[in-house]
């Protein structure tokens, strides 16, 4: 399995970093096919899981209104209209399932409103680029230390239930090397951007929202009693397992910046 993760890795890694640097309609278009094809793939682990859920219909509703993020559309009528439409249809289904439709909504929002904001951050001024790709690194940089720290040293489980061989030695290291690397990057690349106070609490919502992001993920998964979203990305599972660090982060970055 490692051949194909690395293969993957030379050909994904040069051809984000160079959509976040187009930044614009590339960019969008990118992070809103990413949320289309991760809303694909939750339908499937919804079918796999035996919940009759509006796959065509999630996967359409939640890009609309990635779509929607990405280019300051309305959303609040995007999204009222996704839900009104999806109960309609719900309700003159042979078939009914309250909680199929439930899971449908959940996941236009929890897949195709998060991950735009994504798009959102590239778009701030004057350093969006900087920022996403700060954001990027991070959560690379914080999933290869808990990776890391968890396996060699790991011994107390962080969430079992969820997700058996994360631990809290493999969460705290995680977090403190997303601190570090946005500390880093802040002093080589955008020091005019961010205090060093600034860039330490945005080192700290990534580190936080990454892994919570990264659970929630796995609650889905663990749910439907599958390993990987997806077999699209060889070695790296489905466009979920790759992108489930940002389904939270991304929203919380933005905003933090946003306050800030």
């Amino acid at each position: 399995m490692l051949l194909p993760r690395v293969l993957t890795g030379i050909i994904g890694i040069p051809l984000l970093l160079f959509l976040i640097h187009c930044g614009g309609l590339a960019f969008s278009f990118f992070i809103a096919g990413v949320a289309a094809l991760a809303l694909y793939e939750y339908g499937l682990l919804l079918s796999l899981g035996g919940f009759r859920a509006q796959r065509l219909d999630t996967v359409v509703w939640g890009t609309a209104l990635a779509l929607g993020l990405a280019f300051d559309g309305p959303i609040p009528l995007l999204l009222t209209a996704a839900v009104a439409l999806m109960v309609g249809r719900e309700m003159f289904r042979t078939q009914r399932s309250l909680e199929g439709l439930a899971l449908s909504v959940f996941g236009v929002v929890f897949l195709g409103l998060t991950l735009a904001h994504l798009a959102l951050i590239r778009s701030l001024r004057p350093d969006g680029e900087r920022l996403t790709f700060a954001l990027f690194a991070a959560v690379w940089v914080m999933d290869t230390a808990a990776y890391g720290v968890g396996k060699t040293f790991g011994s107390r489980k962080l969430a079992e239930t969820l997700s058996p061989k994360k631990t809290w030695e493999g969460a705290i290291a995680g977090f403190a090397a997303s601190i570090g690397t946005v500390l880093a990057l802040r002093a080589a690349f955008f020091p005019g951007a961010l205090s060093t106070a600034g860039a330490a609490g945005l080192g700290v919502v990534i580190g936080v929202c990454g892994q919570l992001s990264d659970l929630a993920e796995s609650m889905v998964k663990r749910a439907v009693g599958a390993k990987d979203s997806g077999a699209l990305l060889p070695g790296h599972g489905g466009i979920m397992d790759r992108f489930d660090s940002f389904i939270l982060a991304a929203p919380a970055v933005y905003y933090y910046m946003v306050l800030l």
